[in-house]
C-alpha cells in the first residue's frame, strides 16, 4: 500500500505530534508499505531551525517544503506561517502519484481539507487524524467569533473534511461527542488515545540524578508542567501558587516545553522575581526519560472550555515515570477519565481553575510524604493500557481499507507474555 501522511511537523521535531506521527510512519515500513511523508522544514517550536528537504530515514520518504518562520508571538504570525505551509503544501502534493491512504493530521489547521482535496482528485482513501478541532479552539480561546463570517467558512472547511472521510480518528469520547453533534454518523468515527513513548520513556534513576544535578534541584521537591504551553492550558492557577510558595525554598517549579505562553510564563518569572521557577526548552526523546523521571509531581492542564477541542497527551508518558499527579481543570475531561482507573488514587490530586490555596495544598501534601531519594518508582496502574505496543496496532488496523479482514493482533492488559510488556509488572 503506497500511504502519504500529511502533517506540519515529523522526526526530528519533539512535539507530540511529531512523535506520533513517526511511530505510525515509522511502523507502517517496517509492515511492508511505502510512505512518504510531506512535512514543513522549519522546526514546529523554532522556526528558526531548520531540515533536510529530502532524506528517506528509517525507510520513511519525507518532503520537507519551505514555509515563513514568523513563529508564534502573534497570532497573524502564526496565520502566515500556516498559510504559506499549506500553500506549499498543496503544490507539492498536487505533482506527487496517487496513493492508496492518505492520513491527515490537524497541524496546520484544516490540512485535511488539502488531503479531502487530494483524494477527490487523484483517487485513494483519506482518513482523517483528529489531534485538535479548529475553528473550535480559536472560538473557545477567544481568537475568533463564533458566529463571524470568518468562524463559519473554517466551519464549512471542517465539515467537508470530515464528510469526504473514510474514517475519522478522535482521542477521546469527548472529541467524538462534538463530531458526532455536527451529524457525522457514529461509526465513522473512531476513538483510539495516542501512546506513550514506552519503548523510550520509563523511569530513569541515572537520568532523574542527571537532570536534577543539572539543573540545581537536588534535594528539592520538583514540580512539573512539561510540554506545550498553549492558551488551551491557562497556567495562572498554577503560577499563582509558584508565588505563594515563594518562600518554601524546598519546593522548585519546572515549565519544560515551549509554545505561545512560554513566554508569558517567563515575564511572569521576571516581574514577580520567582527564583523557585525554572523554565527550560522541550527536551529531546533521548533524555526526556531522565527529565519526566526528575519530577517529584507532575501537573496537567486543561483549560475550562477546551475538553473536547484538545487532548492532554502528556499524560501518557507521565504514567509510565509513575510520578504523583496533579491535575488543574473541569471536574469532567479525559484526565478525570484516566484518574478513575488508576488504582492507588492517593498520588494523584485535582483541583479547579483559579483554587490556589487547594494547588498549594495539595502540593505541601504530597510533598510531606515524598522520598526525594528514589531508586525505582513503578508506572501507574493504568499505563499499560495506553502503551505504544497496546494503541499502535488498534491505529493500524483503523486505517486497513474498510472490508478487509485481515487483522492486527494488539495486545491487551491480559497479555502479559506478548513482546516487550513481558518484564513489566504492575
Amino acid at each position: 500500500m503506497r500511504v502519504l501522511l500529511l502533517n506540519q511537523c515529523f522526526h526530528p521535531d519533539v512535539v507530540s505530534t511529531a512523535q506520533h506521527l513517526t511511530d505510525l510512519a515509522v511502523e507502517l515500513v517496517n509492515q511492508g508499505h511505502e510512505v512518504t511523508v510531506v512535512a514543513s522544514s522549519r522546526g514546529y517550536d523554532d522556526p528558526q531551525k531548520q531540515f533536510a528537504r529530502r532524506e528517506v530515514w528509517k525507510g520513511v520518504t519525507v518532503r520537507r517544503i519551505p514555509c515563513t518562520g514568523f513563529g508564534k508571538k502573534s497570532r497573524w504570525r502564526r496565520v502566515l506561517d500556516f498559510g504559506s505551509y499549506l500553500i506549499s503544501c498543496a503544490l507539492r502534493v498536487v505533482l506527487l502519484p496517487k496513493f492508496d491512504l492518505v492520513v491527515a493530521m490537524t497541524s496546520p489547521p484544516l490540512i485535511s481539507v488539502l488531503a479531502a482535496l487530494l483524494v477527490r482528485l487523484k483517487g485513494g482513501r483519506f482518513v482523517f487524524w483528529v489531534m485538535d478541532l479548529n475553528p473550535d479552539e480559536a472560538i473557545a480561546a477567544g481568537w475568533l467569533r463564533k458566529h463571524s463570517a470568518t468562524a463559519r467558512f473554517l466551519e464549512a472547511l471542517l465539515s467537508y473534511s470530515f464528510n469526504r472521510a473514510e474514517k475519522i480518528i478522535v482521542l477521546d469520547r469527548f472529541v467524538k461527542q462534538r463530531i458526532t453533534g455536527r451529524g457525522i454518523p457514529d461509526q465513522k468515527v473512531v476513538v483510539i488515545s495516542p501512546w506513550s513513548h514506552d519503548d523510550a520513556i520509563s523511569y530513569d534513576e541515572p537520568g532523574r540524578l542527571k537532570f536534577r544535578t543539572d539543573h540545581k534541584l537536588d534535594g528539592k521537591y520538583v514540580v512539573m508542567y512539561a510540554g506545550n504551553h498553549s492558551p488551551c492550558h491557562p497556567l495562572d492557577t498554577l503560577l499563582d501558587a509558584a508565588r505563594s510558595l515563594s518562600h518554601n525554598h524546598k519546593i522548585m517549579f519546572c515549565f519544560a516545553g515551549g509554545g505561545s505562553e512560554m513566554e508569558k510564563v517567563k515575564s511572569q518569572v521576571a516581574r514577580h522575581n520567582l527564583a523557585n521557577v525554572l523554565c527550560l526548552c522541550y527536551q529531546p526523546l533521548s533524555e526526556l526519560a531522565g527529565s519526566l523521571s526528575a519530577a517529584d509531581m507532575h501537573v496537567i492542564v486543561m483549560g475550562d472550555p477546551f475538553v473536547g477541542i484538545v487532548h492532554p497527551c502528556k499524560i501518557y508518558n507521565i504514567l509510565e515515570v509513575g510520578a504523583p499527579v496533579l491535575y488543574i481543570g473541569p471536574a469532567e475531561s479525559h484526565v478525570s477519565d484516566i484518574f478513575s482507573k488508576i488504582d492507588d488514587r492517593k498520588w494523584t490530586f485535582t483541583a479547579s481553575h483559579g483554587d490556589v490555596d487547594g494547588v498549594v495544598r495539595h502540593i505541601l501534601g504530597a510533598a510531606s510524604r515524598s522520598n526525594n531519594a528514589l531508586s525505582t518508582r513503578e508506572p501507574h496502574s493504568s499505563a499499560l493500557a495506553y502503551s505504544k505496543h497496546v494503541i499502535l496496532p488498534r491505529l493500524l488496523e483503523a486505517l486497513r481499507p474498510i472490508g478487509d479482514t485481515r487483522t492486527v493482533c494488539a495486545p491487551t492488559i491480559a497479555d502479559a507474555e506478548a513482546p516487550g510488556l513481558q518484564e513489566r509488572t504492575y
